[in-house]
């Protein structure tokens, strides 16, 4: 075969390539969409058929099905979408994903989009190079856009011509005319090159290569796209294996759906893709019979005019999208019955509350950096009211036996909760960094740097909790004893303190739909009853209300938990200024 190793190269950069454009394609889109598709999602309703129309203009958009999945996942999560909103939507996913294979089959074999890719690529520099950012997402989409048609055009012209090397199809002819046998062979090889390439998408351009060029017949090829659809599955529920149980089931969904589909598609294969064939056949004028037999040509090696290479790959991209429609046509009456399997087969398991673990938040679920925000943020909410809990302990630690087991108890779970908190600004802090260090858009940077001072200042309540609890400790240690005057006047303070955490945590839900002038309000209200504490302290100690060193430690509770509001206060600040940097954008 007069094929090298130095082609095998050409032909795996040009693959290269080709990911490469689309990957840079994909961000563009989603950075200039920005949280206009996470709205979209988040609302949806319990309608199946909305859910399945929003799947596929997102992922249409994006041109990903993996991405629309991690965003769904996410959402999820976030208790923003159901688990049977998630599964309509991942149906619309697969039929959005189809559009790949049509820009491919329209473009790259229609038009001689090579010619373009230049000027195209002209275009989008003074694109690139504004100060407007959405410019800039634009120009980033149309670079990708060339590089995807010039990876894709290095292709075509990459892959061995059949006409110089016989020994090449005389071998794939020894596995396609096996009739079922083949179908299910080229199925699986179409899955394992799927999962091989992590991108569906990807795998159909090659597949439109290998049946444009006469490598394979449309059947052969329609049972790789079979195998393609299986493998994107397989890739997400990969990732889902480190992530929780709303993830693992919603991918275990996209497996089953696609499993199920292609289930019932080998059943009618033949029948299926003699329809296709009549169907392509009245488009082009042409009978069903002539139309059969010019796709089964193309497993006669090369040969074929421009013409004819157009109507093969609009073939195979219809066969496609059709298989898909019908997939959720049928389907789409099922989804709760996916969702009972799902739940049946994926339980829930018991967790405890004190063992560390990120709810939202996985790095093996990782996608788009666009679309890692919403879990963060969720994420967030979830530090904070832990740390709540953590004050609420603080306030029974107060009114606590000294010296009992339950006191010692306590102390320990306030203490082991400190250890989390600092774990979860790690985590959490480390997972904004990856996110970060993708290609984010500069709203998303401008959100993450917010989302890392939250972090910051959410530890320090954190801190601010485990200090009050230490002052406590100490002051049993000494045999020092609060009187009830200052025990009613700590509790005050910790119940401002509960009030400003507990309208930080809706703050935090919210965000700028919030009341964020009552956090101020409360945080003032804190400082005026701390210099109220101050003013009087030492007119008790000289009036013998408590002796000195109960003073001392009164005062060293009073120091924290004002500093506990201050934090607060930094935190909705974060929230304000990520409010205000996402209006002037």
């Amino acid at each position: 075969m007069d094929y090298s190793f130095f082609d095998l190269l050409k032909l795996i950069g040009s693959l290269g390539l080709f990911l490469y454009g689309m990957k840079i394609m994909s961000e563009g889109l989603q950075k200039a969409a920005g949280d206009r598709m996470q709205s979209i999602l988040s609302s949806m309703t319990n309608n199946r058929f909305a859910g399945v129309l929003t799947g596929i203009l997102i992922t249409a958009l994006i041109q990903s099905s993996s991405a629309t999945t991690v965003m769904v996942v996410s959402f999820v999560n976030a208790g923003l979408l159901s688990l049977t909103q998630s599964i309509a939507v991942i149906m619309g996913a697969n039929v959005g994903t189809t559009v790949t294979a049509w820009i491919v089959s329209l473009f790259g074999f229609s038009v001689d989009i090579s010619s373009m890719v230049f000027p195209i690529m002209a275009i989008s520099i003074p694109l690139i190079f504004s100060k407007n950012n959405q410019h800039r997402y634009w120009g980033e989409f149309l670079v990708g856009f060339s590089l995807l048609f010039m990876g894709l055009d290095f292709m075509k012209n990459s892959v061995p011509d059949l006409k110089e090397n016989a020994a090449a199809l005389e071998f794939l002819n020894n596995y396609t005319n096996m009739g079922y046998g083949s179908v299910l062979l080229f199925m699986l090889i179409g899955t394992i090159l799927t999962v091989i390439m992590q991108s569906s998408s990807a795998m159909m351009a090659i597949t439109l290569i290998m049946c444009s060029q006469g490598w394979v017949s449309f059947e052969i090829a329609a049972a790789m796209v079979l195998g393609e659809n299986i493998g994107t599955t397989i890739t997400a529920n990969m990732a889902a294996l480190s992530a929780n149980v709303s993830a693992k089931r919603a991918a275990f969904a996209h497996f089953l759906f696609n499993i199920f589909g292609v289930c019932w598609m080998l059943i009618f294969f033949y029948p299926f893709t003699r329809m296709i064939a009549a169907l392509v056949g009245h488009i082009n004028g042409v009978s069903a019979g002539e139309m059969e037999q010019l796709l089964q040509s193309t497993s006669t090696g090369g040969g074929l005019s421009p013409e004819e290479v157009s109507t093969v790959s609009f073939s195979l991209a219809l066969f496609h999208s059709v298989f898909n429609v019908c997939n959720v046509l049928i389907m789409i009456w099922f989804v709760g019955l996916y969702e009972k399997i799902v739940t049946t087969v994926i339980k829930q398991k018991s967790t405890n509350e004190e063992e560390f673990q990120l709810k939202y938040i996985n790095i093996g679920m990782m996608g788009a950096s666009e679309l890692n925000l919403p879990q963060a943020r969720q994420e967030i909410v979830v530090y904070a009211e832990r740390v709540r809990r953590m004050f609420g302990m603080i306030q029974d630690l107060l009114h606590e036996k000294e010296g009992s087991e339950a006191y010692a108890k306590l102390y320990s779970r306030i203490e082991k909760y400190e250890q989390i908190c600092d774990r979860m600004e790690i985590e959490i802090a480390s997972f904004l960094n990856k996110v970060v260090s993708g290609r984010l858009s500069y709203d998303g940077k401008l959100q993450v740097n917010a989302m890392l001072t939250m972090v910051t200042e959410i530890e320090s309540i954190g801190d601010c909790c485990y200090n009050l609890a230490r002052t406590l400790v100490r002051k049993q240690e000494a045999g020092v004893k609060f009187n009830d005057e200052i025990l009613s006047n700590i509790d005050a303070l910790l119940a401002l303190d509960a009030d400003a955490l507990d309208g930080l945590i809706n703050i935090l839900a919210k965000g700028e739909n919030a009341d964020i002038i009552a956090a101020y309000n409360k945080e003032n209200e804190i400082n005026n009853f701390r210099n109220q504490l101050r003013s009087t302290n030492m007119e008790n100690i000289n009036a013998k209300h408590y002796d000195y060193q109960e003073g001392i430690y009164y005062m060293d509770m009073v120091a924290e938990a004002e500093s506990l509001g201050d934090y607060v206060v930094n935190v909705v600040d974060a929230v304000k200024q990520q409010s205000r940097n996402k209006s002037k954008i």
